[in-house]
């Protein structure tokens, strides 16, 4: 499944994959689910999105100065893909990343996304920045920024609460220079 936004994009936001029940459904990645709702009334606070839900694709949602994809293209059994899912899925993600050229932050939503942010962007950093929110790092250029997975799991527990997110978003506006 493709990503979708803004070409011109200079935040590209990276999940782990389309959810069964949403952008699998749906045919557009975090769009019709929970993880979805959460993420696209953030956008919507800082900036990114003209409005705060999206149901489908087609149903008005336009993001400015972002773009987001995920790092596995199809939902994976039990929402854990398989190594080879993920080494099968990386040279979609570069294709995707080259037509993005204004891309200058990259927000992780999970370790997951920051582990094949650095596959993407530099494979051979070691020793690798571990994964946490809020943590910045950099990667062939562009700025890292580790944030919690929009998750059911995550908002629900207040491990990821809207004060969380919506700070990690202002602060790639920030270093994308809007």
């Amino acid at each position: 499944m493709p990503g979708f936004g803004d070409p011109a994009a200079r935040v590209l936001l990276l999940g782990l994959a389309p959810a069964a029940h949403g952008g699998n459904r749906t045919g557009r990645v975090f769009t019709g689910d929970r993880s979805g709702d959460f993420l696209f009334a953030a956008l919507h606070r800082t900036g990114f999105a003209n409005q705060p839900t999206s149901t489908r694709a087609g149903d008005g949602l336009r993001l400015s100065g972002a773009w987001i994809t995920a790092a596995v293209r199809c939902a994976p059994p039990a929402n854990k893909p398989l190594p080879d899912e993920r080494e099968r899925c990386l040279p979609w993600s570069a294709a995707e990343l080259e037509l993005l050229p204004r891309v200058a932050v990259v927000v992780c939503l999970g370790a997951f996304a920051w582990d094949c942010a650095f596959r993407l962007l530099d494979p051979d950093v070691r020793p690798r920045p571990r994964f946490g929110h809020a943590v910045e790092a950099e990667a062939g250029g562009r700025a890292l920024l580790g944030c919690f997975h929009p998750s059911q799991q995550n908002t629900f527990t207040g491990k990821l609460t809207a004060e969380m997110l919506d700070a990690v978003l202002a602060r790639a506006r920030k270093i994308a220079a809007f």
